[in-house]
């Protein structure tokens, strides 16, 4: 079964490892972003050689998004920096195949203990099965 694994965080977050710390945020030290990007690196690695990882990014902070809407007969709309003031978006993902929900609970338990600096504010892993199509 496929699964779609996501981390979560917002503008705040990607601003801190950039160097500007707020009191939602911590200040991330180039050693903090080495240890997250190692963890990331072997956990890849590990999932690889597995043969559980199917793909995986990271996104660019939410004020690089921009967002589209529309609708049938109505000429969409693009406005960019959409999410810079969400709480909450999507970080970066894993689309993994794995024997089951265990299994890939397990890997999102693992992601959880990925470093980060003290304070830092804590998301849920998110993990969603991946559909099939629908037959026609």
């Amino acid at each position: 079964m496929k699964y779609f694994v996501t981390v979560q965080a917002n503008q705040v977050d990607y601003d801190a490892m950039e160097g500007k710390a707020s009191p939602e945020s911590p200040l991330w030290s180039r050693d903090d972003i080495t240890a997250m990007v190692a963890f990331m690196g072997e956990l890849n690695g590990e999932l690889a050689a597995s043969g559980e990882l199917l793909d995986a990014q990271g996104f660019t902070a939410p004020a690089e998004a921009r967002f589209v809407t529309g609708s049938p007969g109505r000429e969409p709309a693009v406005t960019d920096h959409p999410y810079a003031d969400t709480d909450v978006l999507t970080a970066g993902y894993w689309l993994l195949e794995c024997t089951g929900l265990d299994r890939v609970t397990e890997i999102a338990a693992r992601i959880t203990q990925c470093p980060v600096p003290a304070g830092s504010p804590e998301y849920p892993v998110v993990i969603r099965p991946v559909g099939e199509a629908p037959s026609a």
